[in-house]
């Protein structure tokens, strides 16, 4: 029987950046009722609050719900009011400076980021745990990022050619425009099996759900988890694969 259910934020249970509808609100209050929930995503804490937890009525269960911040560098739990850390895979400030120059450097030589173009703003965001390069700015609008790289060709060519200067660290896709960078071996796999063994629950006992479970997605490595998986193409999916789960409980 599933027990926990894990959720992508951007593209899954929201648009990009934009934070829960009322009637998602409404449904993932009521998954939490009987239910564990988690949402894992690319964003730092700010963003899960704001897009998530600012959206819930009041009476949910937020004992139940865990954040896991920066694709699962990072896992927060609600306890006496407040969401406290239960972990942080941190970078230092020297390695936030490297991991800045190689992603300008590799940008500018490709020409797929062009620095000196005005953004949508910042462009490379250290997140604690993370560094992300977002080609069009970190407040793009919605159609932008959506159309910037469909097939996914501009992302690989940014991820490959940054790995092969960062071999020590992950590197992965973001969300549409953009590549993350964490520790090696931080990824939404890790997340997931942290969470997994912070609350005694076996990986095949969960479900994951997201918009980009294909190959070269940036949900792709929740197969190395004993997870579930559901694949939504939007927001309005994810409301009728919620509603699924309701019913059978």
């Amino acid at each position: 029987m599933t027990k926990l259910i894990i959720f992508d934020l951007d593209g899954t249970l929201t648009e990009s950046k934009q934070p829960l509808t009322d009637d998602m609100a409404a449904l993932v209050a009521e998954l939490l009722s009987v239910k564990k929930v988690a949402v894992i995503s690319g964003g730092a804490l700010p963003q899960f609050l704001k897009q998530v937890v600012a959206k819930l009525p009041n009476n949910a269960n937020f004992a139940g719900l865990y954040i896991l911040p920066t694709s699962g560098a990072a896992l927060y739990e609600f306890d006496n009011g407040d969401w406290k850390k239960v972990y942080e895979e941190r970078l230092s400030e020297k390695e936030e400076d490297m991991i800045k120059k190689v992603m300008h450097e590799v940008a500018e030589e490709t020409g797929i980021v062009d620095f000196s173009e005005p953004s949508y703003g910042e462009r490379i965001e250290y997140r604690g745990s993370q560094v992300t390069l977002s080609a069009l700015g970190q407040e793009a609008p919605i159609a932008e990022k959506k159309a910037w790289d469909p097939d996914y060709a501009k992302r690989k060519v940014l991820q490959e050619k940054i790995a092969a200067q960062l071999p020590e660290y992950s590197v992965s896709f973001g969300g549409k425009t953009s590549i993350d960078v964490t520790k090696k071996g931080i990824d939404k796999a890790y997340g997931i099996q942290q969470l997994c063994k912070r609350l005694g629950i076996p990986e095949s006992d969960s479900l994951y759900v997201g918009d980009e479970l294909k190959a070269g997605g940036n949900d792709e490595a929740v197969y190395k988890t004993g997870a579930a998986t559901c694949e939504v193409e939007n927001p309005s999916d994810t409301i009728r694969t919620i509603k699924t789960i309701l019913t059978s409980v």
